[in-house]
């Protein structure tokens, strides 16, 4: 007998997290690290929603609640949710411990084994982690440079099959930062009505709804005519309100008897959220501050962006698409692969090393080790049919100071091919 269930290797991870101890052990040796890696706003709580948090805990409001969520707070995200067009009410919503339990939640409850599930690649990595441990297929949407990272409906057409059960969407995006317009999300829900029995699925990841660029609106397909009765609309407090440490999420369910099923996934795994961090995310919500706040937040980002942008695209042998939304590029770096050799180096290296990496997750490792930048490869966003390409993704949630700096320390890293080279025969870290 074995000590752990084969399920339990089914399971991936989120790169960003799994960094962290390379990115600590260069520390440890006395190089600073500029962090590009982690999706994590770099602005403080709002003093007013720290305000909150203490007066509920002086309060004493430290016990037991309602495990689908405070009603309070199920009514504020009522009246949020409509604001956005989607017609919503307390007893559909769910809150759960962040924007992540709903994804693999919602996989375990409407998928059987067999079933198919459609979801974006590159992609939040937990999209595609979760569908094998639940023994479902994933059927990855290869989400196209050349089209800006985006599809159409005639797209996800081709992937329908009778065995579809889900289909996730994520808008804004990441890794990409893609906003999805009207006309785009209208072909999308075509396309459903069309070809997917009512008891599909869309599941529509909103975490990003509030970080837009260049006059960008949001829309949840939720708000179109025939979708809410297919839509799980999911969102969370970690982005727009830097507070990813708070773990307040939300999902809006279809029907009322969908949301109870997830309270009872709730009582079983967690209980209930805690109800002075609740309380605060309906302030958070309600709140005077708030358009202020994540109006402070989003100007930041966008300069950045404005700046980092061309900076990259100035490196040669990268190209770098503008995003719309989220607090992300995604820069192609193929032609760095090709002048470092990454590809001819990629090959030579053992069957056993080579499947756990690739040429982008080698100057992944290369940048970090020897120039002390911390970003992400392409394959951290979905590994399957990933292999031909080449891709970083950076976190823009940094000062711009630091971000010139890696900018710089990229550009040094992509025209050091001694350096690469000697870096991946050591054959350490490399992965």
């Amino acid at each position: 007998m074995a000590l752990f269930s084969k399920r339990t290797f089914k399971i991936d991870t989120e790169n960003a997290f799994k960094i962290g101890p390379h990115i600590a052990k260069v520390e440890g040796s006395g190089k600073k690290v500029v962090k590009f890696n982690l999706g994590e706003p770099d602005f403080d709580l709002p003093q007013y929603i720290k305000d909150e948090i203490k007066r509920q805990v002086d309060a004493g409001n430290t016990h037991y609640c309602d495990p689908q969520g405070i009603l309070p707070l199920r009514q504020s995200l009522t009246k949020h949710l409509k604001k956005r067009g989607v017609e919503a009410s307390a007893d559909r919503l769910v809150v759960f411990p962040g924007g992540k339990p709903s994804i693999g939640l919602c996989q375990q409850a409407y998928l059987d084994p067999g079933d198919e599930v459609i979801y974006p690649s590159p992609g939040f990595p937990i999209y595609e982690s979760f569908i094998r441990y639940v023994d479902a297929v994933p059927v990855p949407l290869h989400l196209k440079e050349e089209l800006g990272f985006s599809f159409t409906g005639e797209d996800l057409a081709k992937l329908i099959t009778p065995k579809t059960k889900l289909i996730i969407l994520n808008f804004p995006s990441n890794p990409t930062g893609g906003v999805a317009c009207q006309e785009q999300l209208e072909s999308i829900a075509k396309v459903i009505s069309e070809k997917c029995s009512p008891d599909v699925r869309i599941y529509s990841d909103e975490i990003y709804e509030d970080i837009l660029f260049d006059g960008s609106k949001h829309i949840s397909i939720a708000s179109l005519p025939g979708m809410a009765e297919r839509t799980v609309v999911a969102s969370g407090f970690s982005k727009s309100y830097s507070w990813t440490g708070g773990r307040v999420g939300f999902a809006l369910y279809p029907t009322a008897e969908e949301a109870q099923v997830f309270k009872n996934l709730n009582i079983n795994y967690f209980s209930c959220i805690p109800p002075y961090n609740q309380e605060a995310a309906r302030v958070a919500l309600d709140g005077p501050e708030r358009d202020g706040e994540i109006k402070k937040m989003v100007t930041a980002f966008q300069e950045r962006r404005d700046y980092i942008v061309p900076a990259l695209n100035a490196i040669d042998g990268v190209r770098c698409q503008n995003p719309k939304g989220a607090f992300y590029v995604f820069p192609n770096i193929e032609g760095v692969c090709k002048s470092l050799g990454a590809f001819e180096l990629f090959k030579a290296l053992p069957d056993s090393v080579r499947a756990k990496t690739s040429p982008s997750t080698l100057f992944q490792m290369f940048l970090l080790y020897q120039y002390g930048v911390a970003v992400m490869d392409r394959k951290s966003f979905g590994k399957i049919g990933a292999e031909n390409s080449h891709f970083l993704r950076l976190s823009i949630a940094n000062k711009l100071e630091e971000l010139k700096l890696g900018v710089e320390l990229i550009a040094k890293a992509s025209q050091d091919k001694a350096g690469f080279e000697a870096f991946v025969k050591r054959g350490e870290n490399l992965c």
